[in-house]
């Protein structure tokens, strides 16, 4: 099958769910059923593989060593296919027996869907499912890691458009991805650590950056933790996917119980990317003022936001000789009165390098704008006791109801931040105490506008009268229309 044959092939077995269950629950059953498919298939590419190898010995075919997952007896995708009746049932076990023949690198990872709530799914609606997924052998030879991973990630994409508003859950904007990536550079044998890891996309794409440069992908080390337990195990089967095997992805709490940890205290990464829930209200305040791991650097945030409790800890968790951050923001972290004493001392510590203001519609459902936070432990002397400013909201295309960045976007706003210095009307490269004199306020326009120098300018009176005679044209049509109703 070619990309695209192959993206329609899988995204067909998801619209046989429509009408049975709600759009924004596809993910929970369609991914599962692809990575058993797809484990069954290798297994049986490398059983048949050990065979002609052994000269047609049955057990030398079946040694562990043979085989990336192993398949127990009874688990295999062809007994499902067998199942007339209790279908759900059969995937259910057939799933959980996988996960405990492969307890380090399975546990848990086909999530906890309820295959066998018939209301929801019958038997002749799994039957259907089956036998489309069972139309084409999903091994190696057949569909390669990179096809299948991208396929994967079409998916991921595709879920996102058709569930509404659980996709900011579990989606980020791919182009601004590839732009992160860019801008942070992970290297080989680096660490890479995502708090609020989706998907997945973030770390992947570190990954597939340093393939695409042709470079040794395969010795970074790629930590993930993701509080929703279908999203998180959605994101080790995207690493899977795309034949990348070396990554730690855990569920839980990044604030109230942080997976990663080193001698009772936070371990530390080389690169930190992340876009963490916005202006979250239910979380541990207490907990955080009082924090074992002494995150609350700059303060405790309020607890009708956790942003800066969020933006604390990817501080905290950065190594202290190169470590440097990227986050997603909503433009309000900026500039937030409530937050401006944390904000004053962040920059106070120098850490702050560059600000990134993009454009709107670039979240799931949101027209607000996003911008992008990027820090250094330890910035370069060429740009200590400076901060990067670039106004790139303008660089967007905008598509129905979501944006993206196109490569044009994501090279001019790179090669801004590559250069560190003034760009008339795009980047302005600001001294920190500029910055604690305007009480610490990194809101891009005060720096950099965007507002065009050919735009007429008119008078506030002018403006006062152009609105008032709207008002009144408007009351106007309104009453004709009150009149014709009646």
């Amino acid at each position: 099958m070619t990309q695209k044959e192959l993206e329609k092939y899988l995204w067909a077995a998801a619209t046989q769910l429509r009408g049975t269950i709600d759009a924004g629950d596809y993910k929970q059953y369609i991914f599962p059923l692809l990575f058993f498919k797809r484990i069954c298939d290798v297994y049986d590419e490398e059983f048949e593989n050990a065979l002609a190898e052994s000269d047609g010995d049955l057990e030398y075919a079946a040694f562990a060593e043979h085989h990336h997952f192993q398949v127990p007896e009874g688990a295999h995708w062809q007994n499902v296919r067998e199942t007339t009746t209790n279908v759900g049932s059969a995937i259910q076990e057939a799933m959980r027996s996988i996960e405990k023949a492969n307890p380090d690198t399975l546990y848990g990872i086909f999530g906890d869907a309820s295959w066998t709530n018939k209301n929801r799914l019958s038997d002749e609606t799994l039957t259907n499912l089956i036998e489309h997924f069972s139309a084409h052998k999903l091994s190696l030879s057949n569909v390669a890691d990179d096809k299948l991973g991208n396929a994967y990630e079409y998916l991921i994409k595709e879920f996102a458009d058709d569930s509404g508003h659980t996709a900011a859950e579990f989606y980020t904007n791919r182009t601004v991805v590839k732009l992160m990536t860019k801008i942070m550079d992970p290297q080989p044998g680096e660490s890479v650590y995502d708090p609020t890891c989706g998907s997945g996309g973030l770390l992947l794409n570190c990954a597939l950056h340093l393939k695409e440069e042709g470079k040794e992908y395969r010795t970074l080390k790629l930590y993930g933790q993701e509080i929703n337990l279908i999203t998180s195990a959605i994101a080790r089967m995207n690493m899977f996917m795309h034949g990348i095997e070396e990554f730690s992805i855990v569920r839980g709490d990044t604030l109230a119980r942080p997976a990663f940890l080193h001698n009772d205290a936070l371990k530390t990464f080389n690169v930190i990317l992340a876009n963490p829930p916005y202006s979250i209200k239910a979380w541990d305040r207490s907990g955080f003022e009082n924090d074992p791991y002494g995150r609350n650097l700059w303060g405790t945030p309020p607890q009708s936001c956790a942003d800066y409790a969020f933006q604390q800890h990817i501080q905290k968790s950065l190594d202290v000789h190169n470590g440097r951050s990227i986050s997603l923001w909503p433009h309000g972290i900026l500039f937030r009165e409530f937050e401006a004493d944390m904000r004053k001392q962040m920059v106070e510590q120098d850490l702050v390098e560059c600000v990134i203001g993009l454009g709107p519609n670039l979240f799931y459902n949101s027209p607000m704008e996003a911008c992008l936070l990027i820090t250094k432990t330890n910035k370069e002397a060429e740009k200590k006791g400076k901060v990067l400013i670039i106004n790139a909201v303008k660089e967007v295309r905008q598509d129905k109801n979501m944006a993206f960045l196109d490569s044009s976007h994501i090279n001019k706003i790179y090669k801004a931040y590559s250069n560190f210095k003034d760009e008339e009307g795009f980047a302005k490269v600001i001294e920190n105490k500029e910055i604690l004199d305007n009480k610490a306020s990194l809101n891009i326009a005060q720096y950099v506008s965007n507002v065009d120098s050919n735009t007429e300018q008119i008078s506030i009176d002018k403006a006062l009268s152009d609105w008032e005679d709207q008002s009144e044209k408007l009351k106007k049509s309104m009453n004709e229309l009150f009149q014709i109703l009646n």
